[in-house]
């Protein structure tokens, strides 16, 4: 069981915001289904343009997130955020928001999703919303800004806990980068996209200079929030023990490995194709496209199979093949 509520309020008065509900609404259609259009998680959104997203609202649907069980909660807000300097107290800001009633604790929602596990194995909390950093540390305790995340607790956030999440076009900043990051561009090898990986997928497009986006966790297992084509299929990583029987293995080649017959030297013509060399040779090819697999003493895998050489396994390579010698793929 996989649950997301997805939060967007553009609607402030005084303040409206224009990205927000386009990014809960495109999460959510990422969210609904893995690449392959298999069910992924049950998702509710909670729109300004047409849900009631006052305080009383957020409260009762972040509840009804983590009521009964489940192996994956997903929370995720895109609005205004704030901190109270008199309390050191950190708020997402509801339609409503006004002094002395602004949202939603910050604080409450960890203490739901820390109180929560086990009958929820793992939450992932996505806020872009400034101050959003904020979430995780204690309350009103002397801004000592100490962590209290729950088992199997996960925190994304576009800003840390000073800082400002931005709108550019129609879409923030920083959820901008996760639409991308959840269609595929920040999958492993075997199309799994992480929490972590985006992460760092958003980290590395933001660079030092703009907003910085902050990552905790209190983890022990591994999750993934969807599934994209992998980049190597599992048939061609399950048979890398049988290619390189040992992590240090060669795979010689030689010229019937290349089916493209139009730049070989005449003297290797009379060197027929081997079918199914060809095939494992496409296999190869595609390894090495995704950096598993690396031609030895030539610049190109062509060139290995054309001069008889050979191809061996990268660090990456290695894993993988460790991974499928252990049948863990």
């Amino acid at each position: 069981m996989r649950k997301a509520l997805l939060i967007g309020i553009d609607d402030y008065p005084g303040r409206p915001l224009r990205g927000c509900v386009n990014d809960a609404i495109e999460l959510a259609t990422l969210f609904e289904t893995h690449g392959n259009g298999d069910p992924n998680f049950d998702v509710r959104k909670l729109t300004s343009n047409d849900d009631d997203t006052t305080a009383s609202s957020l409260h009762h649907h972040v509840s009804e997130l983590f009521n009964g069980n489940a192996d994956i909660v997903v929370l995720y807000f895109a609005g205004h955020g704030v901190i109270i300097p008199e309390t050191n107290t950190g708020y997402i800001m509801s339609t409503d928001a006004k002094m002395g009633s602004w949202g939603m604790s910050m604080g409450e929602i960890l203490g739901i999703a820390n109180r929560a596990h086990p009958r929820i194995k793992s939450t992932v909390i996505i806020l872009d919303c400034c101050h959003s950093g904020f979430v995780g540390e204690v309350e009103a305790i002397n801004n000592q800004n100490v962590s209290v995340i729950g088992t199997g607790v996960t925190i994304l956030t576009a800003s840390h806990r000073k800082g400002e999440a931005s709108e550019e076009g129609d879409h923030g900043i920083f959820t901008d980068i996760l639409l991308d990051g959840l269609k595929g561009g920040c999958c492993d090898i075997r199309g799994n996209i992480t929490p972590a990986a985006l992460y760092s997928h958003v980290d590395q497009t933001l660079g030092p200079w703009k907003q910085r986006p902050i990552y905790k966790a209190n983890v022990q297992n591994f999750i993934s929030l969807r599934q994209v084509e992998p980049k190597v299929s599992p048939e061609i990583l399950r048979k890398l023990p049988k290619y390189f029987p040992e992590a240090s293995s060669v795979f010689p080649l030689d010229p019937s490995f290349e089916p493209d017959r139009r730049n070989i030297p005449d003297e290797l013509k009379h060197i027929e194709v081997n079918e199914t060399n060809a095939a494992i040779f496409k296999e190869l090819q595609r390894c090495n496209r995704h950096g598993l697999v690396s031609p030895v003493d030539a610049e190109h895998m062509y060139y290995a199979a054309i001069e008889s050489k050979g191809c061996k396994l990268t660090a990456l390579g290695a894993h993988y093949r460790k991974l499928a010698e252990n049948k863990r793929l």
